[in-house]
């Protein structure tokens, strides 16, 4: 039990990135906080987007990973907002706090819908330069819970805890698996009622994306063929709106690959990130990438245009 709590890895990112707290918004209650790791010279950095049970700290093997190669990375946890345009609003008021101008975002389920509806909410003034979509959905209904939304609010803590334990992985899975459900059950309990309420609010009412908004934005979708909360049918239905993205599958994973197949999951947001080096939205320090790496990636641009 808690192996990745006591991992040398979990303690050398809670020893060396700070955890930051903003408030953007009018109401002081509403407090984002997030860990920003790699070169502040980064103006468009990769920020990473929880799911419902997840906070900042879930995703501190990309952070210490990709901050090792040089990349700018955010790793956030969301303020309580219960409704959509409420959290688009009060992210892009982070966004500008940071001063930053264009981000690429991964998001893991909620989070990856999340990015989508950003993207989706700024199409007329973009701030997604690119998206990167791990087990994530296009469209609430999938959860058929869309009934019970505007009620997650008067359920106390205990009773929405059951329900995204519910859609945790059930029988036999390998060790590594078994330590990610391990700690993220540990930060589903750091998270109070209304925070948890918010989310699952945000998770089931009534939405979908409209990707014809967010048709010149780069995707990546991550997902993987064992056992996840997310049924063959939104995978599919996530191709079928993204025809062109790349796809990068893993044979396991569970819900959580980013913690149980770290280093998979690593290698595939650098491969995504690396379409942009050498130009203005690149996430990576330019003393980090090789002279023969941007020479490929001129003759990539020229052929492309």
């Amino acid at each position: 039990m808690d192996e990745i709590k006591v991992s040398p890895d979990y303690n050398w990112f809670r020893s060396t990135v700070p955890l930051k707290r903003i408030i953007v918004d009018d109401d002081d209650s509403k407090v984002w906080s997030l860990y920003d790791a790699g070169p502040k010279s980064i103006r468009c950095p990769i920020i990473l987007l929880p799911p419902v049970s997840g906070t900042a700290e879930v995703f501190f093997q990309q952070v210490l990973a990709l901050t090792g190669w040089g990349y700018r990375v955010i790793s956030l946890q969301y303020p309580v907002y219960w409704d959509l345009m409420e959290f688009c609003d009060g992210f892009r008021k982070l966004l500008d706090h940071l001063q930053l101008d264009k981000v690429h975002l991964f998001g893991a389920s909620l989070g990856g819908f999340l990015a989508q509806k950003f993207a989706e909410c700024t199409h007329k003034s973009p701030r997604v330069h690119s998206l990167i979509l791990c087990n994530s959905f296009s469209d609430t209904s999938i959860f058929n819970q869309t009934w019970t939304a505007n009620s997650f609010w008067l359920m106390p803590a205990f009773m929405l805890k059951k329900i995204v334990l519910g859609n945790f992985a059930k029988g036999p899975v390998d060790s590594k698996m078994a330590d990610a459900i391990d700690f993220m059950v540990d930060r589903l309990e750091s998270l109070n009622q209304s925070e948890l309420a918010s989310r699952l609010t945000l998770n089931c009412q009534n939405s979908y994306v409209e990707p014809h908004k967010i048709k010149d934005v780069a995707v990546t979708i991550i997902d993987v063929f064992d056992q996840s909360a997310l049924s063959l049918e939104a995978k599919e239905e996530m191709y079928k709106l993204y025809p062109n993205a790349r796809r990068a599958h893993l044979k396991t994973g569970g819900n959580f690959p980013y913690l149980c197949r770290s280093a998979e999951v690593n290698l595939y947001i650098q491969i995504h990130l690396r379409q942009f080096h050498g130009t203005r939205y690149a996430a990576i320090s330019p003393d980090m990438v090789t002279a023969e790496e941007l020479e490929v990636q001129a003759t990539h641009l020229s052929d492309e245009q």
